[in-house]
């Protein structure tokens, strides 16, 4: 009797063990969700697209938890010039890339699409005939460009109020995009020059008579999908007739705004593409992989940060970059 107990619990035993070990095997060879890639991507740049990188950078370290980044802001020049020089992996890019840069090596993957926007202090004492007339392309050049406007009762209302211009001193795709609106460069703007986007906005924010120019992220308040307190953006008399027409009225939200440069009612430039510049075609497969992402489930959450997707041939037309 004992030994028949003890030969049965010898079998269950093994098959205890053969479970265990299979069940072991199993789960060794099973492929681990987000394991499949690792490395480092380096990025710096574009404040303009800094906030929308950080996003996608978040996101797919969710998939892909062995890869890390290091992102940061500096301007479009900047980094541009440190992806030309090796020392991050892509330059975030808010402006055409020039011919030089070309020859350089410069490789650029479009990404997404916002605007740069003129925008004033929002307790202007001529505020409310501003928002009603608008500005023309050609009043905004005698502004930034000529100087020839210096008083904000020469573009509407009867307050006197001296106009005090703020531009960018760092190489910002916001100023070049902004400055080929009027076929210029961004060292032809007038202005008090200001460090960065947040700065700029600041700095408009704080001075009543103040007028400048930012990217979407940075003039408008993603959960509320209003302007920022204190800056509002200055309509644009696209038409040219003395006043803001009601398909000229889209500022009110950046959704509204968003989906007026969508459909072509805002001009471009100021609206443009935005981009990740390589030094050559990418090779890693951590860079391609995340591009990828970028252009296909990525763009799914653009809009909410206030940002355009590219159309369905855009997407594609990219893809073939890295592909």
């Amino acid at each position: 009797m004992k030994r028949k107990l003890i030969i049965q619990l010898s079998i269950l035993a093994v098959i205890a063990i053969g479970v265990v070990i299979t069940s072991s095997s199993f789960k060794n060879d099973a492929p681990k969700q987000g394991d499949d890639l690792q490395g480092t991507i380096s990025i710096s740049g574009a404040f303009a697209l800094y906030p929308m990188v950080v996003k996608w950078g978040d996101e797919f370290k969710k998939l892909h938890p062995k890869v890390t980044f290091n992102i940061s802001a500096g301007g479009a020049g900047k980094g541009i010039t440190d992806a030309l020089s090796g020392l991050v992996d892509i330059g975030l890019a808010s402006r055409d890339i020039d011919p030089a840069e070309v020859q350089k090596g410069a490789y650029t993957v479009y990404v997404t699409k916002d605007a740069v926007v003129p925008t004033f202090n929002a307790a202007n004492p001529d505020a409310a005939a501003l928002l009603a007339k608008g500005v023309k392309k050609s009043q905004f050049a005698d502004i930034f460009v000529t100087g020839n406007i210096k008083n904000w009762n020469q573009l509407a209302g009867k307050v006197s109020v001296p106009m005090h211009i703020y531009t960018r001193s760092d190489a910002a795709g916001a100023a070049e995009t902004w400055a080929k609106y009027f076929g210029k460069k961004q060292e032809d703007l007038l202005g008090v020059a200001v460090f960065g986007d947040p700065g700029l906005a600041q700095a408009v924010q704080k001075d009543v008579t103040g007028i400048g120019f930012n990217n979407l992220a940075y003039l408008y308040d993603l959960k509320t999908r209003k302007p920022i307190a204190g800056v509002h953006a200055l309509p644009i008399d696209v038409n040219e007739n003395g006043k803001i027409d009601a398909d000229e009225n889209f500022y009110a939200t950046i959704d509204k705004l968003t989906a007026a440069i969508a459909e072509g009612k805002y001009p471009s430039p100021p609206a443009r593409n935005l981009g990740f510049v390589f030094k050559g075609r990418p090779k890693r497969k951590e860079l391609i992989e995340f591009v990828k992402y970028v252009l296909t489930t990525g763009q799914a959450s653009v809009e909410e940060n206030g940002y355009i997707r590219l159309s369905k041939a855009k997407i594609k037309e990219e893809l073939k970059k890295v592909e």
